[in-house]
């Protein structure tokens, strides 16, 4: 027998940590190679980490909440290959008893994790007042939440006085904690009678995380166009039941907006941007990120080279991208290496809206709803049909005259859709 020892995964070419939002297994579970394991929430995607080898866990090394880094032991477990390392890992029994001797070990309190600094500093809470349920006195997710629903931490903020001491730890701790989260001096909200507590899921917690991130970072502009869009609404309805007669697919209006968005991305790479502290980088390859709404979360999985695909294609790829997405079967690779977003509003009825930039890219674009319009056309009023295109830009990166000259194209070209100057293969 010999002990065997799992580590945190790399779920990403740009994931350097990951938070174990749930274990599925427990110490003394038999496991097969390939089973899942745990559930991990990186800044990219929510998976399911699998075995690498088959069984008995012997130990789980961290706690749900805590975040790891790449290559990090997050398990050990005991397997019938080679000779026995039990001093790979200490004994359970030992552990306990070492700990018991010594009437808790806090050599690892103050190492807190990312999760941690940021729960706290969310909820003032002082960290060095909290007792550690962790590995070693370590202060877990799950102590900070019991901490802050008790209520003590209201009480701290209020009855904590700025003397010497407490400076200096507010500012070592302040030292700790990612600015990139904004203090807030209001205690925690608490459930009343009749209300309904709704666990965070990984991905929400994900999501709520680079939504703060994106906001307090990136200084947001917007702005909205219409676009008459009643030639393409006419081409759309004369080719859908044949195209999907002969693809085995649905032509909807995605992949005409997102071939139009794409050839003036072509034309403005500056849009298709990221910025980089010193320097802005102008992405070379045009991946469209696209949101996709689940009943629980928002995806957004990433269409590669969109540049190079015909309607065809990337009616197919939407499609493709959408059937994983209800079906649960995304992988890291397919949120990897987006350069700019497209976001399908009007799919829910929305007319305009003002989307939240996918950090850490430099615009996001809204598609609102189709609707018909009395407009004015050549002095006289009719009905049209009419879409609003909504966008945020990065105003580091942006301005309103590349912006505008932007809009301006793929107006142009929506309007101008037609059988012979839009071919969909």
């Amino acid at each position: 027998m010999s002990v065997r020892q799992m580590e945190m995964p790399q779920l990403g070419e740009s994931v350097t940590e990951g938070t174990i939002s749930q274990w599925l297994v427990s110490v003394g579970d038999k496991v097969s190679k390939y089973d899942p394991i745990a559930e991990i929430t990186t800044d990219k995607v929510n998976a399911e980490v699998p075995s690498s080898f088959s069984g008995k866990i012997t130990a789980l090394l961290a706690e749900e909440g805590d975040t790891l880094p790449v290559g990090k032991v997050m398990c050990s477990i005991e397997t019938s290959e080679g000779e026995p390392a039990a001093e790979a890992v200490p004994d359970q029994t030992s552990a306990a008893t070492s700990s018991a001797d010594t009437d808790q070990d806090q050599s690892m309190k103050k190492r807190y994790s990312p999760a941690v600094l940021r729960l706290a500093q969310e909820n003032d809470v002082d960290l060095e007042q909290l007792t550690g349920s962790g590995r070693s006195g370590r202060i877990t997710r799950k102590d900070v939440e019991h901490f802050i629903a008790s209520g003590k931490a209201a009480q701290q903020h209020s009855s904590s006085a700025p003397s010497a001491a407490h400076t200096g730890s507010a500012a070592s701790f302040s030292e700790a904690v990612a600015q990139a989260v904004p203090k807030r001096s209001e205690p925690a909200v608490q459930s009343e009678a009749g209300d309904i507590d709704i666990p965070l899921t990984g991905v929400r917690r994900a999501i709520a995380r680079n939504m703060v991130r994106s906001k307090h970072e990136i200084p947001h502009a917007w702005t909205m166009i219409e676009v008459d869009v009643t030639n393409l609404v006419n081409y759309r309805n004369q080719i859908k039941n044949i195209f999907h007669k002969k693809e085995g697919t649905k032509l909807t209006y995605l992949p005409f907006f997102i071939k139009a968005i794409v050839a003036a991305l072509k034309e403005f790479p500056r849009i298709n941007s990221t910025w980089a502290g010193d320097r802005i980088i102008e992405k070379k390859a045009v991946n469209i990120s696209l949101a996709v709404a689940a009943e629980d979360a928002l995806y957004v999985p990433v269409i590669r080279h969109a540049d190079e695909k015909s309607i065809k294609g990337l009616a197919i790829a939407v499609n493709e991208m959408a059937a994983k997405v209800r079906e649960n079967r995304l992988s890291p690779d397919d949120m990897q290496g987006g350069t700019f977003t497209i976001n399908n509003t009007g799919s829910f009825g929305s007319i305009e809206s003002q989307p939240i930039i996918n950090y850490p890219q430099a615009a996001i674009l809204s598609i609102e709803s189709i609707v018909k319009r009395p407009v004015v056309v050549n002095d006289m009023i009719a009905i049209r049909d009419m879409v609003n295109l909504c966008i945020s830009i990065d105003h580091r990166v942006l301005d309103g005259l590349v912006t505008g000259h932007f809009l301006a194209r793929v107006k142009e070209r929506l309007e101008n859709i037609s059988p012979e100057n839009t071919p969909i293969y």
